[in-house]
């Protein structure tokens, strides 16, 4: 045999072998990619280092009170089943903004929570979680953009940043358009955390807000800032600065994120368990021969819910990436955009992958049973 050719069989024969090997490779991380079941959160204690942002009373420094506090939610949470944590900082270092953002990003992270506490030059007290948004007043802007201005402290922070001004207001409202993809799932969340305040620790509840906070602008996932309290004021800052205080809040924090990812995971258990039926009973929604089965579906409508903001977008295809039957309803100050409307659970299956095949990735299914939206649980119960 012509000895060129036998050595170019060889290296056919030697590329084969490496092409089998790379494909029962790829073909094996794809399996434990798919078998991955772990909620990623990933926890920020604001400020650090060289920044110690808010001073309150008997000294308290706030970047001090919030990694204590990240560090305990991060415990109770490592100890569930299927909850990574990762942190943005775990000792007294400082971390840009840009990077905190990069953190969880890299981590294809599912839930962004940065934690802070607040100051004021009265003895204003209470607790407050923040979205991104664009914000509705002078006040709100103040509170950005006093947590923005650490950006001052960074290396090359106008590279970074691409000339955003934390002291300008058209510079905040610019930043807010990226995250409102995720905004009705921090809000969900931001809502579950105020009511822990509320009524497990008993803390005056300033709300859930909206405002152009830097950190939250980096991430590309549902995202929240904490203020736990303000240092200024004396049986707050005490409170803040306190072991009972800090235990009380972390163990607040940490299970309403459990409650929230309990939420969120019952969407798929229902896809599951609702999969299931259609499979073993032939069940289509309301249109099934099966009467038993079909009753699930009695007076219920399903939406698939692709996006949610401040802003108030006209329905047409163009500003939808080309998909039509858009729907927008406005729930307080807040407009939500829906794909669909029916009670064919198989349909809104289909509009579901539909929407995340445009783009829509964070795109979910929410049901109304007589025009009233209902949790996702009560269809589980019912299923």
């Amino acid at each position: 045999m012509n000895p060129q050719l036998l050595n170019k069989n060889k290296m056919i024969n030697k590329h084969s072998v490496f092409l089998v090997f790379f494909l029962v490779f790829l073909f094996n991380s794809q399996l434990i990619i798919a078998q991955k079941n772990e909620f990623v959160v990933v926890l920020d204690a604001g400020h650090g280092g060289k920044d110690p942002g808010k001073i309150g009373y008997n000294h308290a420094k706030e970047k001090d009170i919030a990694l204590k506090i990240v560090l305990e939610v991060g415990g109770i949470l490592e100890r569930e089943k299927n909850i990574k944590v990762i942190y943005t900082r775990k000792t007294d270092v400082f971390v840009d903004l840009w990077e905190r953002g990069r953190i969880a990003n890299k981590a294809d992270a599912d839930l962004f929570v940065s934690i802070h506490c607040n100051a004021h030059n009265t003895q204003a007290s209470g607790a407050e979680t923040w979205v991104l948004g664009t914000h509705a007043n002078r006040q709100n802007f103040e509170v950005a953009k006093g947590e923005n201005s650490v950006i001052l402290l960074e290396d090359n922070y106008e590279i970074k940043y691409k000339g955003f001004d934390p002291n300008s207001p058209d510079s905040v409202i610019g930043i807010t358009l990226m995250q409102e993809e995720y905004l009705d799932q921090s809000i969900q969340l931001a809502s579950i955390i105020q009511e822990g305040f509320a009524n497990k620790l008993k803390r005056i509840d300033r709300g859930v807000k909206q405002a152009g906070f830097v950190v939250l602008h980096q991430t590309y996932m549902p995202s929240v800032l904490i203020e736990t309290g303000f240092l200024t004021n004396v049986d707050e800052g005490s409170y803040l600065n306190s072991n009972i205080g800090q235990d009380k809040f972390s163990e607040s924090i940490s299970s309403d994120i459990i409650k929230y990812i309990q939420q969120r995971t019952l969407n798929t258990v229902v896809n599951t368990n609702i999969a299931k039926n259609e499979s073993n009973t032939g069940l289509k929604g309301t249109a099934s021969t099966n009467n038993n089965s079909s009753n699930i579906f009695n007076n219920i409508v399903f939406k698939v819910q692709i996006a949610a903001g401040s802003n108030k977008i006209e329905t047409k295809p163009y500003n939808f990436k080309g998909l039509s039957n858009i729907k927008r309803d406005k729930v307080g100050g807040i407009y939500k955009y829906y794909l669909g409307n029916t009670s064919d659970y198989n349909e809104i299956k289909k509009l579901h992958e539909l929407a995340k095949s445009k783009g829509y990735t964070s795109a979910f299914i929410v049901a109304f049973e007589n025009g009233k939206k209902i949790a996702i649980e009560d269809i589980l119960k019912k299923s």
